[in-house]
């Protein structure tokens, strides 16, 4: 019976996975943080974290005082993936709607199903 446990706790122990090395332990902090807006008009904002995670956004209010008003979105944000490799999606929200582009650094590839989920 003690032989059992100390193998099926072995074979536990095996399975598990490896622990994520890429990912700074702890809380990310704050690097850097902007938020701007203008008068109804339009906003920027950023931030950036140690984790390596950002950010940045700038909103225009298009056809003001007109029935088709809207706010014309353009930004970017990126992560470091458990692989390692640096993933950015940059996009455009306008009347055209979500537009948006997938890059990743060397080494990555991004999953279809990502691709998938932004591209609707």
């Amino acid at each position: 019976m003690k032989l059992i446990l100390v193998l099926s706790l072995v074979a536990l122990a095996v399975a598990a996975p490896p622990p994520l090395t890429n990912y700074p332990t702890g809380e990310p902090q704050l690097l850097r943080y902007e938020n701007d807006a203008f008068d109804n008009r339009g906003y920027n904002f950023a931030f950036e974290q140690s984790d390596g995670q950002t950010r940045e956004e700038q909103g225009e209010l298009r056809n003001e005082g007109r029935e088709d008003e809207y706010t014309a979105v353009k930004g970017s944000y990126s992560w470091v993936g458990p692989d390692g490799v640096k993933y950015i999606v940059r996009y455009i929200a306008d009347e055209n709607g979500f537009q948006p582009e997938i890059e990743e650094g060397p080494g990555g590839a991004v999953p279809p199903a990502v691709v998938a989920s932004l591209l609707g």
